[in-house]
């Protein structure tokens, strides 16, 4: 059965969640996971020399499990997490994967049918980001200490991509960015669609 996964990458508080949550609302036959559920106990985080909780790595994240959930979604397309109803047997199953570190996990690359990845400037992103609420909370500095550094760094590494990255501007209106990537989406599908139909 062909499927088509969406993968919303990019800085926190960018806009990923709302984003993929706004795609399932008007895509048909449409699951989302997404990275945040797959964080380890904070027992077992590592701390840098700055006391700061490493959050912001693979290795804080218990990727193997969210690849478990991914194969699960693949085995039963359109059968599992949260997706919406009004299946109907021509809709392509739709998985949306979201999260800040989707594209530097390698295991993930052969699965995109499309990417998209949310950049937000230092400042706008600091600000949204202490507007929020994190269990444990963010520290003194650990925005500029941990937060903001992890993100250029997994940034640099992303220029090694070998398939097409959209990059998005997360500080435009949501209705906007929203309207951006379901187009594209639409497109993307009925190409596949046309696709199916030859083969």
């Amino acid at each position: 059965m062909r499927t088509f996964v969406i993968g919303i990458g990019g800085v926190t508080n960018g806009g990923k969640t709302t984003l993929a949550k706004n795609l399932q609302k008007h895509l048909p036959n449409c699951s989302i996971i997404s990275q945040d559920d797959f964080f380890k106990p904070e027992s077992e985080i590592e701390t840098d020399k700055n006391g700061f909780l490493q959050y912001d790595v693979l290795e804080a994240l218990n990727m193997e499990q969210m690849m478990s959930a991914i194969s699960c979604w693949m085995e039963s397309p359109g059968h599992s997490v949260g997706s919406t109803d009004g299946r109907s047997a021509e809709e392509i199953p739709i998985l949306i994967i979201e999260g800040f570190l989707l594209f530097n996990y390698k295991p993930l690359d052969t699965l995109w049918n499309r990417s998209y990845f949310l950049t937000i400037p230092y400042e706008e992103c600091k600000r949204r980001r202490s507007t929020r609420v994190y269990e444990p909370p963010d520290p003194p500095g650990y925005f500029d200490g941990h937060v903001w550094p992890m993100y250029l760094k997994h940034r640099r590494e992303m220029e090694d991509i070998t398939w097409e990255v959209v990059y998005l501007d997360g500080t435009k209106p949501e209705e906007d960015l929203f309207s951006q990537v379901y187009e594209d989406i639409t497109k993307q599908l009925e190409k596949q669609k046309c696709l199916q139909v030859t083969a």
